[in-house]
């Protein structure tokens, strides 16, 4: 969500995309306190008490959030990013689980929303502006076992 944030210039629409918002599960005033936190202008709008993500295929089930994390058990068990992230959350790596990062484009056309397109996870890499440059050095993304655990919140340094 951070990276995603900031890739995008939220402050000057175009005429191909004048409606861009960012969507989340939690309660406007939870929204409102990040957003001040990070210092974004993003427009930002809550799903909270529908089912649009759970629509999306975004939001799961506690059980679909256990057979996730089921599934990614190996040899080395959940990802260390599961667990930082879920316990930064608040819940444990089946509840994290049950929420998906996605990107969905909508198009209103005579006067009907028509659902056009949908990614999670890697498929959201294109609003990521650090991979590219990542890809391009030495060592690539160097995505060992600890991937993804460098990633700070500005005030977090």
């Amino acid at each position: 969500m951070i990276a995603i944030a900031k890739a995008v210039d939220w402050s000057t629409p175009t005429a191909i995309s004048p409606a861009e918002r960012l969507a989340s599960a939690a309660p406007i005033p939870n929204l409102a306190t990040y957003r001040r936190r990070m210092g974004w202008s993003v427009p930002w709008v809550s799903t909270a008490n529908t089912s649009f993500n759970a629509d999306l295929g975004f939001s799961h089930g506690v059980e679909a959030g256990r057979e996730v994390v089921e599934g990614m058990m190996g040899e080395a068990g959940v990802p260390p990013i599961v667990e930082h992230n879920a316990r930064m959350a608040g819940t444990d790596a089946a509840g994290y689980m049950t929420e998906s990062p996605g990107f969905s484009s909508f198009v209103l056309e005579d006067r009907a929303v028509y659902h056009t397109y949908s990614t999670t996870w890697r498929g959201l890499e294109f609003l990521m502006g650090y991979y590219p440059i990542l890809d391009h050095a030495p060592k690539g993304r160097d995505e060992g076992p600890d991937w993804q655990l460098w990633l700070r919140r500005h005030d977090e340094y």
